[in-house]
């Protein structure tokens, strides 16, 4: 059983493993995205944290997934070309997975498990279309520890804890401030 996010190998975009001990000591913020969604301008904001606080010991670890809408589309080489073109990111990309279901990561089973769903902001406009999309799909959602959308953070400690989960609609500004408090 997993103590800790470090006891974790994934693929990288090429297809090569990665230890996640590998960041040991680093504050990671682990992030499923999608090249074509409301939220992908996001990208522009992670990077931007990233840019500000690599050298003080920040990883973003981005796991491209396309089980919300279809809205990660492409290979690998193409997601990290749209981004690196579009937002000029720079911070690690891995393999495209699933967060939810029968073939999920077996490091989002993880943080799902340690970290559940609290709740979208319901005064962004994004935050009240999901929670009406969902709740009509299944009225228990919010219940539920799954992955709801694309760009649902994780914010894991320099131990490897995972201590906040941040859903889409949460505020970047309010991610950049518990990321300063671990660094």
């Amino acid at each position: 059983m997993a103590q800790n996010v470090y006891d974790f190998t994934v693929l990288d975009r090429r297809g090569k493993e990665v230890s996640l001990s590998e960041y040991k000591g680093k504050v990671l913020l682990i992030v499923n995205t999608a090249t074509r969604c409301g939220f992908t301008p996001q990208y522009e904001a992670l990077e931007a944290m990233y840019k500000d606080y690599k050298d003080q010991g920040l990883e973003i670890l981005d796991f491209p997934c396309n089980q919300f809408g279809q809205q990660a589309p492409g290979t690998e080489e193409e997601i990290h070309e749209f981004c690196t073109l579009n937002f000029g990111t720079e911070f690690p990309q891995f393999k495209k997975i699933e967060v939810n279901g029968e073939n999920e990561s077996p490091l989002f089973t993880y943080l799902k498990a340690q970290k559940t769903f609290e709740g979208f902001d319901l005064n962004d406009k994004l935050g009240k279309l999901l929670d009406e999309m969902l709740s009509k799909a299944d009225p228990d959602y919010a219940k539920k520890s799954d992955i709801k959308w694309n760009f649902t953070k994780f914010l894991v400690d320099k131990e490897g804890n995972v201590v906040k989960r941040f859903e889409p609609t949460h505020d970047m500004k309010l991610v950049e401030e518990e990321v300063k408090k671990l660094l």
